[in-house]
């Protein structure tokens, strides 16, 4: 039986990055280049093909300790070298809701 992994076709059409939720908070959390997980942007390890991002999410998934759900996500990468989220999803993951929070529980 394959795993659901290997049965995607990742195609990426940029800088992209592995994110996904820290187990025991749900806080958003990005994959590094030192194989552990960084609620920092800036210490993502980014990816520029297929072949990286299938070795970079495989990686991920084998780590099921840490984090739930890592996907790929696309980034931008300015001049500076500073990581910002390349799509509005990301964009709000990121920075939170995007309206007034419920009543607290």
């Amino acid at each position: 039986m394959t795993s659901p992994l290997e049965q995607k076709k990742i195609k990426i059409a940029g800088p992209s990055i592995v994110t996904a939720n820290r187990t025991w908070d749900g806080i958003v959390v990005y994959r590094t280049a030192a194989k552990s997980w960084s609620a920092d942007l800036s210490e993502a390890a980014i990816v520029r093909n297929s072949d990286e991002a299938k070795a970079l999410l495989a990686e991920s998934v084998a780590d099921d300790v840490g984090a739930i759900g890592p996907y790929i996500a696309p980034v931008q990468v300015g001049a500076d070298g500073k990581i910002e989220p390349g799509n509005l999803r990301e964009q709000i993951r990121r920075t939170g809701v995007t309206i007034g929070q419920s009543a607290q529980v």
